[in-house]
């Protein structure tokens, strides 16, 4: 069963600057499932957002190194990113947001370098969180995925039907799938690879990518992600990275750190015993494990 059957109803909008998509088997629970999935946007914005002014995250900034006591939704949050800093040694860093204003914007302005922050400097203890003067949470990394994960499972907790959420590449399942599994389009921009797989229930898809948000600085091209040991962005080996794991939090954890990690990427991911899909800088398509690829496209 393809997307597109009238078995399923569907949702689209533009939030975060991104493309958003809402699937559910069950379309008479459609109303409700969008209702949910934007609650929990709404919470994860007020929480987490660098563009906001009254967020947490940028009441942080402001702490002064003080003890602050934060709401559930950004302890989950800022937990789920101090566990990937942890797990990916450090490629996933939290802790990079001056670095990342520092690298300039997307229209090309550029501010003073800042020497890269380090996630083990802050301290988060149930919901109280240090974050030492200076550093500015930028929370991007994980937070879009994480809130991938909790729009799936909020909305299938509330109205039981198999659903799929996909926050900008950020793919979260939950419930039962469609016949034949939730049958997705992977793929960023023309001219590149692209393939279909088939999601079974339960299973979440993240893709980082070097090609999406990008701009120019004098003559430099960058990039949003960033390698935390410099400030600069990382080395574009890949120009995207899809990752399929059990939680989007830990697909996105995954990819994230490929960009960062570059050729060595390909071995660290098989060791972890995942699925990937990496499209070099020549557009070269290189996999890892049992890539969920559909039936036809396997026979391609």
């Amino acid at each position: 069963m393809t997307l597109d059957s009238p078995e399923l109803a569907h949702s689209r909008w533009q939030r975060w600057s991104t493309d958003m998509h809402l699937v559910v088997t069950e379309p008479v629970s459609l109303r409700r499932a969008r209702v949910e999935v934007d609650a929990e946007l709404d919470a994860v914005d007020r929480a987490a957002s660098r563009f906001r002014a009254d967020s947490e995250v940028m009441a942080l900034a402001a702490s002064g190194g003080r003890p602050t006591r934060i709401s559930g939704t950004l302890a989950d949050l800022l937990s789920a990113a101090l566990t990937a800093a942890r797990a990916t040694d450090g490629d996933v860093d939290p802790t990079v947001g001056a670095a990342v204003v520092a690298l300039g914007s997307e229209d090309g302005t550029a501010v003073s370098a800042v020497s890269p922050a380090c996630w083990s400097t802050v301290a988060l203890d149930d919901r109280v969180v240090t974050v030492p003067p200076g550093v500015l949470l930028d929370l991007g990394a994980t937070a879009k995925a994480v809130a991938a994960d909790r729009c799936a499972e909020r909305v299938h907790g509330v109205t039981g039907s198999g659903v799929m959420v996909n926050l900008g590449g950020d793919i979260a399942t939950a419930g039962t799938a469609p016949d034949g599994g939730w049958q997705v389009l992977v793929h960023d921009v023309d001219g590149d690879p692209d393939g279909m797989v088939a999601l079974p229930s339960g299973t979440a898809l993240a893709t980082s990518s070097t090609l999406r948000r990008r701009w120019r600085r004098n003559d430099e091209l960058l990039h949003h992600i960033l390698d935390p040991r410099t400030g600069r962005s990382a080395d574009p080996v890949w120009r995207t990275v899809s990752v399929a794991a059990q939680t989007c939090w830990a697909a996105n954890t995954v990819s994230t750190a490929a960009i960062v990690r570059g050729w060595s990427a390909l071995p660290w991911i098989e060791a972890l015993g995942l699925s990937a899909r990496l499209v070099d800088r020549d557009r070269v398509e290189h996999t890892v494990g049992s890539w969920p690829r559909t039936t036809a496209e396997a026979r391609r």
